[in-house]
């Protein structure tokens, strides 16, 4: 029986029960955003953001940068007047990265973003919103032949560290490693590739548990990775929107929550 996975409804639960947790942590808590300047498509991810920390009674201070060192420097002041960081990507081409990200400590790292520390204290959201998908459905990886499509920092990298360590068998396929053949015989299928209409219902095995994680705006519209046919030979489907992103979005602030409760120096 198919499962058509209604994001908006469990997102809207985690935060009911985040809002809960909220009364038990310090009244004022700060959530920092460092992102590029004049990157319309990054402000508005913030603004979504912004949004749900207003419902949570969460500061949000924002910085906006064009180059790597003023970056850095965001960060760190950042990292001394909030309970946690984000940087929000991608960075414009002349910034380094991964010298930004290396510059939030593991006691702020909300996104699991630093490549030196990662899920140290907590997961990035969106393999945190798999593996609430994965109870939620009461699917059981262990075993089972996993395939990510794209290998990003916020998609591809983190959910194929968490599928490998619930015990699947775990493929990674990008631009210039493996091929597409592979989606034919997975059990569970990552898509994070940014790529719309990339795959087709006939590229799957029936059954098999898609997780669609490759939002891109499509003519005006957001479009996911797996065209929504797909919906026609999956057990378990994340539609475009409304999928996992909603619930990514609150994990956010599970995580926040999760690293202000650590003890302070």
């Amino acid at each position: 029986m198919l499962v058509i996975l209604d994001g908006k409804k469990i997102s809207q639960e985690l935060i009911e029960s985040l809002a809960a947790e909220r009364q038990t942590l310090p009244p004022v808590l700060r959530l920092g955003f460092v992102l590029a300047e004049g990157n319309e498509a990054s402000a508005s991810f913030v603004r979504m953001k912004e949004r749900l920390a207003n419902k949570l009674q969460v500061v949000v201070l924002r910085e906006e940068i064009h180059e790597t060192a003023q970056a850095v420097q965001a960060v760190e002041r950042l990292v001394k007047s909030t309970d946690g960081v984000i940087v929000q990507l991608p960075l414009p081409a002349q910034v380094d990265t991964d010298a930004v990200l290396r510059a939030i400590p593991p006691s702020h790292d909300i996104d699991a973003e630093n490549p030196d520390t990662r899920s140290r204290f907590v997961r990035a959201p969106v393999a945190e919103a798999i593996s609430e998908i994965l109870v939620r459905v009461n699917f059981s990886a262990a075993g089972k032949k996993a395939v990510v499509v794209g290998a990003g920092r916020l998609v591809g990298a983190p959910a194929a560290e968490l599928l490998k360590d619930v015990g699947a068998n775990v493929s990674v396929i990008t631009h210039t490693e493996g091929s597409l053949d592979e989606l034919k015989d997975a059990d569970i299928v990552v898509l994070g590739a940014g790529e719309p209409g990339l795959v087709q219902p006939e590229m799957l095995k029936e059954g098999v548990l898609l997780i669609d994680a490759g939002t891109t705006e499509d003519k005006g519209r957001l479009a996911g990775d797996a065209s929504p046919s797909c919906a026609e030979v999956a057990r378990v489907f994340t539609p475009v929107p409304g999928g996992i992103g909603p619930i990514a979005v609150a994990m956010i602030f599970k995580n926040l929550f999760a690293l202000a409760r650590l003890p302070k120096n």
